[in-house]
This record gives structure tokens, sequence and C-alpha cells, in this order.
């Protein structure tokens, strides 16, 4: 987080009636286009609209500035988020990121983009 203060991000803070953090969201802000860097829920209270309503105050921000959405980097093993923003209407725009595997990395998982399939 002090990472983030320093940039000065703008960050969300969820809390339970008793002041427990339940999650957070952490949004940066490049030439009028808002970018949702992180976005953490508490595992104990997810599925419970945290996220959402974190997620809400990020595409707000988007609204006051005068944009009409929120970008995202996101991994494509990173099924919950994309579940996530799936539900929210957002889908791919345009960006694959693809490089060789290492000597010796094992692949781990199938991914299919379109008609190609890659192995991760």
């Amino acid at each position: 987080m002090a990472e983030y203060l320093q940039k000065d991000f703008s960050i969300y803070v969820a809390e339970s009636m008793g002041g427990t953090m339940t999650g957070y969201l952490v949004c940066r802000v490049d030439g009028g286009v808002i970018w949702a860097e992180s976005l953490y829920v508490m595992p104990e209270w997810r599925r419970q609209g945290v996220g959402s309503r974190l997620y809400a105050c990020a595409e707000k921000l988007g609204q006051d500035l005068g944009g009409d959405t929120v970008y995202n980097w996101v991994d494509p093993d990173n099924d919950a988020i994309i579940s996530f923003l799936a539900a929210r209407g957002y889908t791919v725009l345009n960006l694959i990121e693809l490089r060789r595997r290492r000597s010796g990395e094992q692949a781990r998982h199938r991914i299919n983009v379109g008609p190609y399939r890659f192995v991760r």
C-alpha cells in the first residue's frame, strides 16, 4: 500500500461494521484513463458484494473524470477476476502478451484465445 500511496493512486477500502478491513481497490489515473491496479477481497467476505461495491467506486471515478469505462490488466489464468469483470459487462479489448517458455519451465495450463490454443 505504501507504494500506491507514494504514487498518489486512488485507494478504496471496504470495512465491516466492526471496522475490520474486508477488501480494497487501487486505481491509477493516467491521462484521464482509469486503471484498476489491484482488487482484493478477504476470502471470508467474497461473494457478498464487497468487490462489486469497491469496483463501483472505480467506475464512478471514471465517470467523474468524463470517461465511460475502467481498464484492467488480467492474467488469463485468473478465472475469478475474469468472471467478475465479464458479469459487469467487460470483455477482451485488444492485448495478448506472448513469450517463449524459459529453459526448464514446465507447461501448466492451456489457454484458448479465439481459434488459437497456447500451452502455458
